[in-house]
């Protein structure tokens, strides 16, 4: 069975940082590009970062370019994203997904295998 499990997220202030993690089970996530998508209440889910399967070429959007990091580990079968400076414009249910894409990570629509989603609340 393919799931895909987020931890990691919190209650955390303005300019502080979390790490969440994205485990994989039933697959192996080298083979998948992996994004991080977020949706804030009221508003739709949005790519946030992603990750290529076969060169770990990665993508940021401009809201988080310089402060988030995506990054593998195909050992433990497991995708992070490293939020630093968080603002409170950040907070939002993350989730992370795989899509069986080669070369490119960025064709949201081809996500579908999707975690339960973490939330992520920056306030102080």
């Amino acid at each position: 069975q393919v799931q895909l499990v987020e931890s990691g997220g919190g209650l955390v202030q303005p300019g502080g940082s979390l790490r969440l993690s994205c485990a994989a089970s039933g697959f192996t996530l080298d083979y998948y590009a992996i994004g991080w998508f977020r949706q804030a209440p009221g508003q739709v889910r949005k790519g946030v970062s992603c990750i290529t399967s076969d060169d770990d070429n990665t993508y940021y959007a401009d809201s988080v370019k310089g402060r988030f990091t995506i990054s593998r580990d195909n050992a433990n079968n497991t995708v992070y994203l490293q939020m630093n400076g968080l603002r409170p414009e950040d907070t939002a249910v993350y989730y992370c997904a795989a899509a069986p894409l080669r070369r490119v990570c960025r064709a949201w629509t081809r996500y579908d295998s999707w975690g339960q989603g973490t939330q992520v609340t920056v306030s102080s």
